[in-house]
């Protein structure tokens, strides 16, 4: 019963802290105290020890023995990996989504672009970015490979707080969901080539967010 308890409290912490990480209300560079963070959820020192752990694993926590816990900054070299492997993922999966693509597997994709698009009408960015997250997995699904979505997730995941940036202007937004439906046409025409070359600009776009961020936010890298 203890562990089951301690294990929830340890997700607790870790889910919290992800999310506010994630979202740069916590920036890149803050120091993280234990005690501190600890007294914050009126938990132990023990399960937030374990959330930063996971943390750390996740590439968003630099833990140094006898030193002060802080948040990873952006790393120009992991970006560029995470970024290749995801390019060549993606673009298998529209390869075997385009082969067995049909009429229903069409209309469940539409589905979620009618919703990106009416978050996109009443400016609701938060919305429109968990759609966007939906619309990769959905795809992945529907080409018979789901579980390749944690891989490209792991991916994601290290790219995410740009992504966030680069969705502050819904001018940016608008262009994502442009590429997202033409994704979409691609795969109902049965143009593997148009699909393939509108996840192509649109894995793209994230290129001038980092140059952007790199040079007016240097801090944020390490």
């Amino acid at each position: 019963m203890e562990d089951i308890v301690r294990r929830t409290t340890t997700d607790a912490v870790y889910e919290t802290l992800h999310e506010e990480i994630v979202s740069l209300e916590i920036l890149p560079g803050t120091k993280l105290s234990e005690t501190e963070v600890a007294r914050r959820f009126g938990v132990s020192r023990q399960p937030v020890r374990n959330a930063f752990t996971k943390l750390g694993n996740d590439d968003l926590l630099v833990i140094r023995p006898q030193k002060a816990t802080e948040v990873r900054g952006f790393s120009m070299e992991r970006l560029e990996l995470a970024r290749l492997v995801r390019l060549a993922l993606e673009m298998e999966i529209v390869r075997r989504a385009a082969t067995v693509w049909d009429a229903a597997r069409e209309v469940k994709l539409g589905e979620n672009l009618t919703l990106q698009e009416q978050a996109l009408q009443n400016n609701d960015l938060v919305t429109f970015h968990a759609l966007d997250y939906d619309y990769h997995k959905l795809i992945y699904a529907l080409s018979g490979n789901p579980l390749a979505f944690e891989v490209m997730l792991e991916c994601k995941q290290k790219v995410d707080r740009l992504c966030l940036l680069s969705l502050e202007e819904s001018r940016e937004a608008t262009s994502i969901f442009d590429d997202h439906r033409e994704i979409a046409q691609g795969l109902a025409s049965g143009h593997l080539e148009r699909a393939q070359s509108a996840m192509r600009k649109h894995l793209s776009r994230l290129d001038a967010t980092i140059e952007y961020i790199h040079k007016t936010h240097p801090n944020y890298f390490e």
